[in-house]
C-alpha cells in the first residue's frame, strides 16, 4: 500500500428480491473495479412489450419496501486477504437513494489509504412517497408521492394509497382510497396525491402508509408509518399570590371563572402556599465546617457565620426544634424548592442550566442540621480563631494565605466582621483574651496603612501632583473609616443597637496624632464627596457618620436614602442594585447593610420590615452563594425589626366552593413545620367556576406567598395568549420571496 490509493474493492450484496438475472449482471459489475456511481437495479426478465398484462393489485405478492435506515453497514475491522482483497458482505437497505461509501485502510506501520464512492440503489419503475413527519388528528391534508419510470420505455398502470392502523392491523377508513391511473414516458414521472381527513388520535395514534405502484412486471411499494398528534394541548395557566403582613388578598382565574369553550377539559388545580416564607432564610444558613481553600477569608467567614448561626439559634430555640422535625419526619422539607412540583413543569429539572443549582441548594438544606450542634460549633470556632490568631503576621495584618504578604484589605475585612459582632451582641471580643489583643493588633495595622496613605498624598501635594480639595477617598479608605468606627469611644449618647446604652473604657481604640490627623482628614472628604460612591460605599459612611456624631450628614444620608428608594407591594423597599465582580458591588450585602443603617440610625421599624420583604423576595428565587451574604442576610432577617418566626398564626383561605375551602383547611392541617408551606391539589372533574376564586387573609406581620396552577386540554386553534404578565413573548413568522429586485420579506 503506498498511502494514497486503494486498490478496487470487492463487494457482495445479498438481495433476496433481486430476480436471478438482474443478480447475475449485478454480482459481474460488483466484482470489478467500483465505478464513481453505480444502481442495483430490480429490472425484470425481458418480456416482449405486448405480453404485459395488467394483474389484479395485491400487495401481499408485492416486495414492499419496509427497511429505509439511512445506514446500511460499518465494519470497524475488516482484514485483506494474501492478494489484498476485502470482500464485504451485506445486505442492501430499501431505501431507494443515493449513498456515500467510505473506506479507510492502514497498515501496521501506520500507512493509510482513503476511498470514497457514490453508490445508487433504484428500480426501473419508483414510488417516493413524500410524507408529512406527522398527522394531525382533524387536519384535511394531501398526500403526495410520485412514479419515477427509469426504464427504456413508456409505462402505464396504475398506483394507490394504503392507510392502516399498525397496532391493529385494520384500515384507517372503512373505503379504501381510490388508485390512479398514470402513463409515463421513459426517464419521466408522474405525480399522484389523495386527500383525506386525519382522524382522532385516541382511535389512530399512528397512521401506517404504503404507497404502491404496478405497471404489468414491474412493481414497487414504499411502507413507514408517522405518528397522529392531536390537535389538543395541556395549557398550564399559573397565578401567584403574594400576601403582604395584614393583609387580605382576592384571586381569580379569570378565565376559569368566565370559560364558554365547549371544547376545554379541564385537568387539574393546584394551589401551594408558604405561610411564613421567614424560615426559608434559616433554610439558608449553612454549615461552614468544609471549605476546599484554608485561605484567611474563608477561616474568618467560618468563624463569622458559625458565631452568627450560634447567636440565632440562643435567640430562637424554636428554630432547632423545627429542623429536627423536618429531619426526623419530613425529610422533604430539606430537597431543594427547584425539584418540587414536576408534574407542573414542562421540563425535567434534570433537562434545565438549573440542575446543579438545584442539587448544591438540596446540599447545603441536608446539612442544616448540624448547625445546631452548639457543642460542635462552639469547637469550630476556637478551631477558626485558633488558626486566625497564628496566622496574624508581627505587625498586625493578615495574609490571604499563610507565607503572603500582609494585606489591607483583608485584615481589615476581619476588624469590620470582629467590630460587627461585638456591636450585635454576639460576640464579646473584649473578655476574650487572644480576640482582644488580634483586634487591637489588627487596628493598629489598619491605622499605619491610612497613615501611609495620607503621607503619600501630602508629599503629592507638596510636590504640586495633587490637591487636598480634590477627592481622594477610594471604597478602601470609606471601609477603613466605616471598621474604624466600631472602635471608637461612642460620640451619641443613645443606645446601640443591641437596645444597650454605649460602653465606655474597654470597647474603643484610641487614635494616635498621625493616624487622628489621616482619619479627620478623609473623614472630611466622606462629608464632602460621599454623594459620588455607590450605595454600599454610601451606607458604610452613613453609619460612620452616625456613630461619630456627625448628625447632621447622618440624616442627609437616610432622607437621600428615602428619597431613591422604590416601594412595591410584593417587593417591598429596595434600590437599583448595579451588579458587579468586586466586595463593594455585591447586592446582597447592600441590602443587609442598608437594614443596619435604617435599623441603627434611623430607627425606622416600619422601613426596616419592608426591607426584609426584599430579602425574603430574593431568597425565593435565588440560591444565595456566599457565605458572607448568606450571614448578612439571614441576620438581618432575623435580628433585626420584628421577630418574623414567632409570628405564626394561620392563614384564613375563603371559597365559594365549600368543598374546596374544606380541602384547604384539611392541608393547612398537615402543613410542613415552620414554613407551614403545603400543596392541594383538585381533579379535573371536581373543578367549578367556583373553584377559580378565593380570598386569602394574613394575619401576620410578615408577607407569605403562594400560587395557583390551572392546567386544562384545549384545541390548538382556541388557545390564546395571556397578556397581564411583567413579561410577555411575542413569535412572529415571515415569508421570503423572491421578486425581480431581489428577496422580499
Amino acid at each position: 500500500m503506498d498511502g494514497r490509493h486503494i486498490a478496487p474493492v470487492m463487494m457482495e450484496r445479498v438481495a433476496d428480491s433481486v430476480p436471478p438475472a438482474a443478480r447475475k449482471r449485478a454480482a459481474g459489475r460488483d466484482t470489478a473495479e467500483a465505478p464513481e456511481t453505480f444502481s442495483v437495479s430490480n429490472r425484470p426478465e425481458e418480456k416482449p412489450e405486448d405480453s404485459e398484462a395488467e394483474p389484479e393489485t395485491d400487495l401481499s405478492n408485492m416486495d414492499v419496501r419496509t427497511n429505509l435506515n439511512e445506514t446500511v453497514f460499518f465494519f470497524p475491522t475488516l482484514r485483506t486477504d494474501e492478494q489484498g482483497n476485502v470482500v464485504i458482505r451485506f445486505k442492501m437497505n430499501e431505501a431507494l437513494t443515493k449513498w456515500k461509501f467510505l473506506g479507510l485502510a492502514h497498515t501496521k506501520d501506520l500507512k493509510i489509504g482513503l476511498t470514497s464512492r457514490e453508490i445508487v440503489t433504484q428500480k426501473d419503475l419508483m414510488v417516493q412517497p413524500n410524507p408529512p413527519r406527522f398527522f394531525r388528528e382533524n387536519d384535511e391534508i394531501e398526500f403526495t408521492a410520485k412514479v419515477v419510470n427509469l426504464s427504456d420505455r413508456k409505462l402505464s398502470g396504475k398506483a394507490g394509497l394504503d392507510l392502516q392502523n399498525p397496532l391493529t392491523g385494520a384500515p384507517v377508513f372503512d373505503q379504501k382510497l381510490p388508485t390512479i391511473n398514470y402513463e409515463i414516458e421513459p426517464g419521466q414521472s408522474f405525480p399522484l396525491s389523495w386527500r383525506f381527513k386525519v382522524p382522532e388520535s385516541a382511535d389512530v395514534p399512528m397512521i401506517e402508509h404504503t404507497v404502491w405502484a404496478q405497471s404489468g412486471d414491474y412493481s414497487d411499494a414504499e411502507r413507514s408509518a408517522v405518528p397522529v398528534l392531536t390537535n389538543r394541548m395541556l395549557v398550564t395557566e399559573t397565578m401567584p399570590v403574594p400576601v403582604s403582613g395584614k393583609s387580605e388578598k382576592t384571586v381569580v382565574f379569570d378565565r376559569l371563572v368566565n370559560a364558554q369553550s365547549t371544547t376545554l377539559r379541564h385537568h387539574a388545580l393546584t394551589l401551594e402556599f408558604t405561610q411564613n416564607p421567614a424560615w426559608y432564610a434559616v433554610q439558608a444558613l449553612p454549615y461552614l465546617m468544609e471549605y476546599p481553600y484554608e485561605c484567611t477569608e474563608q477561616i474568618f467567614s467560618r468563624f463569622y457565620a458559625n458565631a452568627l448561626a450560634t447567636s440565632v439559634t440562643k435567640a430562637h430555640p424554636k428554630v432547632k426544634a423545627v429542623f429536627d422535625r423536618w429531619r426526623d419526619f419530613e425529610p422533604e422539607a430539606l430537597t431543594s424548592n427547584l425539584s418540587k412540583n414536576e408534574a407542573l413543569k414542562t421540563a425535567l429539572l434534570e433537562e434545565t442550566p438549573w440542575v446543579l443549582q438545584a442539587q448544591s441548594e438540596a446540599l447545603q438544606k441536608k446539612n442544616i442540621a448540624l448547625l445546631f450542634d452548639l457543642n460542635r460549633m462552639s469547637y469550630e470556632q476556637e478551631i477558626a480563631l485558633a488558626k486566625l490568631a497564628d496566622r496574624q503576621l508581627a505587625n498586625g495584618g493578615w495574609a490571604w494565605f499563610p507565607g503572603g504578604r500582609d494585606n489591607w484589605y483583608i485584615t481589615q475585612y476581619i476588624v469590620e466582621g470582629l467590630g460587627h459582632l461585638d456591636r450585635l451582641g454576639v460576640r464579646d471580643i473584649w473578655e476574650d483574651e487572644t480576640l482582644n489583643r488580634a483586634v487591637k493588633q489588627a487596628v493598629r495595622y489598619c491605622d499605619d496603612r491610612v497613615t501611609e496613605a495620607y503621607e503619600d498624598l501630602r508629599d503629592r501635594v507638596e510636590s504640586g501632583r495633587a490637591n487636598w480639595e480634590d477627592n481622594h477617598l477610594s471604597p478602601l479608605l470609606i471601609h477603613y473609616l466605616y471598621a474604624r468606627s466600631y472602635f471608637l469611644e461612642k460620640a451619641d449618647d443613645r443606645a446601640d443597637v443591641t437596645g444597650q446604652p454605649p460602653r465606655a473604657g474597654k470597647n474603643f481604640i484610641k487614635l494616635e496624632n498621625k493616624a487622628k490627623t489621616a482619619f479627620d482628614y478623609y473623614l472630611g472628604q466622606a462629608q464632602k464627596f460621599v454623594l459620588d460612591f455607590g450605595l454600599y460605599e454610601q451606607g458604610m459612611m452613613t453609619l460612620a457618620f452616625h456613630r461619630l456624631a456627625k448628625k447632621a450628614d447622618a440624616d442627609k444620608m437616610v432622607q437621600s436614602f428615602k428619597e431613591r428608594a422604590l416601594h412595591h407591594e410584593e417587593l417591598g423597599m429596595y434600590w437599583k442594585y448595579s451588579n458587579g465582580y468586586f466586595w463593594n458591588q455585591m447586592p446582597l450585602e447592600t441590602h443587609a447593610l442598608m437594614i443596619e443603617v435604617f435599623e441603627e440610625v434611623a430607627r425606622d421599624p416600619a422601613a426596616v420590615n419592608e426591607l426584609k420583604i426584599w430579602l425574603l423576595k430574593n431568597k425565593q428565587t435565588n440560591h444565595w452563594k456566599t457565605t458572607k451574604s448568606t450571614a448578612a442576610a439571614v441576620y438581618a432577617l432575623l435580628m433585626s425589626g420584628d421577630n418574623w418566626l414567632a409570628d405564626d398564626q394561620p392563614l384564613v383561605f375563603r371559597s365559594k366552593d365549600a368543598q374546596w375551602q374544606a380541602e384547604v383547611v384539611n392541608a393547612q392541617k398537615n402543613a410542613e413545620a415552620g414554613t407551614g408551606y403545603f400543596k392541594i391539589r383538585v381533579d379535573g372533574k371536581n373543578i367549578t367556576a367556583a373553584t377559580g376564586e378565593i380570598s386569602v387573609e394574613n394575619p401576620n406581620e410578615h408577607p407569605a406567598w403562594g400560587a395557583m396552577y390551572w392546567q386544562y386540554f384545549e384545541d390548538l386553534d382556541k388557545i390564546t395568549t395571556f397578556e397581564k404578565t411583567p413579561l410577555t413573548l411575542k413569535k412572529q413568522l415571515f415569508k421570503v420571496e423572491n421578486s425581480p429586485t431581489g428577496e422580499v420579506l
